[in-house]
């Protein structure tokens, strides 16, 4: 914009300076508006020699570090011994995102995260016949969460501001698929903890939860209910 101008204005491109919505010359009182020095980028005529008919600017910021965020999310479940079906009672996550600029983002943002590491524990699964063929190959046979699935989520944060980058920020998206998935997890195990059963692979289907149960409680006998 500087060159443009300078063309514009007939002086040399480093005597300009940038101030108030303006281009301003630094040795003569001559100016021009943004808009104007703008709609002249796209007009070749009015380019220096050279200079491509367009106006950008690009900038990238390398920061020293990763700047990741931490939290604690924990879960109550409650697990069905007849049918093996998981139920999340009650779900809190806290989260530390730092500098947090827009609350109700950052809140959907873990909202979106945790769902989809509820729909990781309990539903989502590729499944293959003998021949390699999928069997979940559409929406009707894949499961994913719908409302009867979705928790009621309490959100709470702490802020501490990362020194990594000038805006003190970290990361959020991720931050609730990332925890609820163990929670979840680790939850159904200790509600099974009575039969004494480990939970080995995800997600945690009615049947695959009915055949832990079911396993330990030839051994063991008649479970607890959780």
């Amino acid at each position: 914009m500087s060159k443009i101008a300078a063309k514009m204005m007939g002086l040399r491109s480093d005597r300009m300076i940038f101030r108030d919505g303006k281009i301003v010359s630094a040795t003569s009182s001559k100016s021009l508006p943004f808009a104007e020095v703008a709609e002249s980028a796209y007009s070749p005529q009015a380019l220096p020699p050279g200079m491509e008919a367009t106006l950008y600017e690009y900038c990238a910021y390398a920061p020293p570090g990763n700047a990741f965020p931490f939290g604690t999310h924990v879960t109550m479940t409650e697990v069905d011994r007849g049918t093996g079906i998981v139920k999340i009672l009650k779900y809190v996550a806290v989260d530390d995102v730092g500098k947090v600029l827009n609350p109700l983002i950052v809140e959907g943002q873990v909202h979106g995260g945790v769902l989809q590491g509820v729909s990781q524990a309990l539903l989502e699964q590729m499944v293959y016949d003998e021949n390699g063929q999928p069997l979940t190959a559409t929406l009707s046979d894949y499961l994913i969460p719908s409302t009867d699935t979705a928790p009621l989520i309490e959100t709470y944060r702490t802020e501490t501001p990362s020194p990594l980058n000038p805006l003190g920020v970290k990361g959020v998206g991720e931050a609730g698929t990332i925890a609820a998935t163990p929670a979840i997890v680790n939850a159904v195990e200790d509600a099974l903890s009575p039969l004494r059963v480990t939970v080995q692979k995800i997600p945690l289907t009615p049947n695959y939860v009915w055949s832990l149960i079911n396993q330990k409680s030839e051994t063991i006998g008649e479970p607890h209910r959780s």
